[in-house]
């Protein structure tokens, strides 16, 4: 399961739509959609921190994308969220056993019995 990004703000628990980077050399905040990684030098933010977003005094803040809508979880979200939870419920003795390796004569739990040298 891929955990949800919270907004950078201070005491907001809310899920992350967007992200804003600070342009240092053009005096630019630039606000755009959430990006892929977190990266250290960048802020995500929820839909309310997006919208309300100003850029510091003498600085020009580009926004990318007029309205960030967080989506919530994709298809494909939902369906690897359900094979993890059926792999986690499936019975151990279902489960392929581990292959045996060189020199092991079986196990008990995490215990191994080796063939001694001689």
């Amino acid at each position: 399961m891929i955990p949800v990004r919270q907004c950078s703000r201070t005491a907001c628990a809310r899920a992350s739509v967007a992200t804003l980077t600070y342009v240092y050399s053009d005096s630019t905040a630039v606000l755009g959609p959430l990006a892929v990684n977190a990266e250290p030098h960048s802020y995500d933010l929820c839909g309310l921190h997006s919208e309300r977003t100003t850029a510091p005094r003498g600085w020009e803040i580009v926004r990318l994308t007029p309205a960030f809508v967080d989506l919530g979880p994709t298809p494909d979200d939902i369906s690897a969220l359900a094979d993890a939870v059926r792999e986690a419920g499936r019975p151990k003795h279902l489960a392929e056993p581990e292959p045996v390796q060189n020199g092991e004569i079986g196990r008990r739990g995490h215990l191994r019995v080796l063939r001694g040298e001689g």
